[in-house]
């Protein structure tokens, strides 16, 4: 009964990220999207989906959408994500990919998943606030178009993909903060007449994924 279930929800899993990439290529067919965006998209939704299964191979297909992405962000003088991405997702990811092949399931290319304690939450949560002030501050002064969005996006996204590498559950509450924010952000900017609307589709996956993945991995980590 157990496997039938579990077969049950794998396939309506699989259904679901089939429906997100056909929704994806049919945005960018009905309204012409960037080549780069659309590309930057399905890289990036891929990783994600590869990564909240915990599989290393994400880690391979982030680095291509990571450069994509940042040649978006340079379009868009975002500086903030322009310099995470290009800077330090790119040799993050490959980091990560060679730490998570180290700590792997017996017989199953899938990591084993980790948990912060207290303490170290509280000192990431004081330590993030204290540095997104800063960046906000110098963003501002350097005439990024967006500085608040884009400060706190860049300084989560930095402790996010530490978090990943080092496979803890925590990475998925800050994803799903900095998703949020980053769709709104890429909204504006497609509002403001940009042809970005599969990077706005993206991060609104992004966002979903990452509140499914936060409780899948929860409910990996209680089952033991």
């Amino acid at each position: 009964m157990r496997i039938d279930k579990a077969i049950t929800e794998n396939n309506i899993e699989n259904a679901a990220f089939i429906f997100v990439y056909i929704l994806l290529f049919v945005n960018a067919f009905l309204v012409k999207d960037s080549l780069v965006a659309v590309i930057s998209a399905f890289c990036g939704i891929s990783y994600t989906i590869l990564a909240g299964k915990g599989i290393p191979a994400c880690y391979l297909i982030g680095v291509v959408g990571s450069v994509f992405y940042s040649y978006l962000s340079f379009k868009s003088a975002l500086w903030g994500n322009l310099t995470l991405y290009a800077g330090y997702y790119v040799p993050m990811q490959i980091l990560g990919f060679f730490q998570w092949n180290k700590h792997l399931k017996q017989k199953k290319n899938e990591i084993i998943k980790v948990m912060l304690s207290l303490k170290e939450r509280v000192m990431m949560f004081i330590l993030t606030t204290f540095v997104s002030i800063i960046v906000i501050y110098v963003l501002n002064k350097t005439g990024d178009t967006r500085p608040f969005i884009d400060g706190i996006t860049t300084v989560f996204s930095v402790l996010g993909m530490y978090l990943t590498v080092k496979r803890c559950v925590e990475q998925w509450i800050i994803w799903i903060i900095v998703n949020f924010l980053s769709l709104l952000m890429w909204l504006t900017i497609a509002l403001s007449g940009e042809k970005v609307y599969s990077t706005v589709l993206m991060w609104a996956v992004y966002f979903g994924l990452a509140i499914y993945f936060y409780i899948c991995w929860r409910k990996d980590l209680q089952e033991g």
